[in-house]
């Protein structure tokens, strides 16, 4: 028996509240830091808008799936598949999965590189408001949407004239 990585499949929203009852329950048993060692919830920060004002939430990468790090056993498959809220685990159906080392490593690189994200929901053609900026209190319509760079390019009517300005995700807000 070896360490392994494994994803369980939770109710969606509940993923704080089963890692809680699995690491009281873990230690309880005696099992933690002995058989299970890690719990993980891969989110990203993401900034949102709304009303004009910008906040910053942690939005769960994989919604609904939590990460265990353990050796599985009867003991720790049964601790966490008993637990409230886990439907689950992935993998065949009684026969759990272990996640690659490099899905592994991969997902724990992207969690430690993690920097606010706008959240991306542009479209071309959607009128929006610039909220920031030369052009503040402007409308117009996205022509454009480079998200690798997190630009728009809008079409803002300046003297009667469709003019395009590249604006940041940050400073224009949808009508």
């Amino acid at each position: 028996m070896y360490r392994a990585w494994y994803a369980v499949h939770t109710f969606a929203g509940h993923e704080n509240k089963v890692k809680r009852i699995i690491e009281r329950r873990a230690q309880i048993q005696g099992l933690w830091d002995a058989k299970l060692f890690q719990i993980l919830i891969p989110t990203e920060q993401e900034m949102r808008q709304r009303g004009g004002k910008k906040t910053i939430v942690n939005k769960n990468v994989f919604p609904g799936y939590i990460l265990v790090e353990m050796i599985l056993d009867d003991d720790t498959y049964g601790l966490v598949k008993t637990t409230s809220g886990v439907t689950g685990f992935l993998g065949s159906a009684d026969k759990p999965v272990p996640l690659s080392e490099r899905e592994v490593r991969d997902i724990l690189e992207a969690i430690e590189g993690t920097k606010v994200k706008p959240r991306i929901s542009w479209k071309k053609g959607e009128s929006v408001r610039v909220t920031s900026g030369p052009f503040s209190e402007f409308t117009g319509k996205i022509d454009e949407v480079d998200s690798d760079r997190d630009k728009l390019r809008v079409l803002i009517n300046i003297f009667g004239r469709d003019t395009p300005v590249e604006l940041e995700f940050t400073m224009v807000e949808k009508i």
